[in-house]
């Protein structure tokens, strides 16, 4: 490697080579002149799905549109409680997350515990944005939260509420190591998917509810 400064040979080298040293000293230089740099890091071109959407018709106190390239599962996890699902995207290695909450006095503990699991992203996210929902008609209310950085867990969360009895949210994961930057085009295909669930969202009840 050439030094950063100072000359290139000692004065008493190119006395000993004389014009020949000089001519292979310029084609040195010359040479080192021309140096590759580094070219942006580029991520593989990513095919999205044509948007299309149904109705989840289950056993549920709540209905929404869902995309059909989505499987919508029972959440089997030893955690999980009455009405809990996970909608998976198998092409993209993702989960959306939902639970579901009886509200009887303790709205307020679940807005705080909401609020608490979007914080825990603090350490790895650049921003974390918040943006309400209102659809008074059919009394929907909420938080959608959008979670800005590269190794964040978790990119996008939302709770919803009727005030009174009912309070559902939900948390996109990615099965895979954080790298949201590479997966950029995907994370805001499915920021539209979950809005459009969230504007198609209806509370009802289901038999023993």
């Amino acid at each position: 490697m050439l030094p950063q400064s100072g000359p290139l040979f000692e004065t008493t080298t190119y006395m000993r080579f004389g014009k020949s040293g000089l001519l292979a000293v310029l084609i040195l230089v010359a040479s080192c002149g021309s140096v590759d740099t580094p070219k942006p890091r580029g991520y593989f071109r990513i095919d999205l799905p044509q948007r299309e959407y149904r109705t989840l018709d289950a056993a549920l106190p709540y209905s929404f549109d869902y995309p059909v390239y989505a499987l919508v599962e029972y959440d089997s996890s030893k955690l999980a409680e009455p009405y809990w699902i996970n909608i998976r995207y198998p092409r993209f290695n993702a989960t959306l997350h939902i639970s579901y909450k009886l509200v009887n006095g303790n709205l307020t503990n679940y807005l705080e515990d909401a609020r608490t699991l979007v914080n825990k992203h603090i350490p790895k996210a650049n921003s974390i944005t918040q943006r309400e929902f209102s659809d008074p008609a059919h009394r929907v209310f909420g938080l959608v939260y959008d979670i800005r950085g590269s190794e964040a867990a978790s990119c996008y969360q939302f709770y919803l509420t009727d005030s009174l009895h009912a309070f559902l949210r939900g948390a996109l994961y990615f099965n895979r190591v954080p790298n949201n930057d590479s997966l950029a085009p995907v994370i805001d295909f499915l920021k539209g998917d979950i809005d459009y669930m969230i504007n198609t969202f209806r509370w009802k009840k289901v038999k023993n509810d």
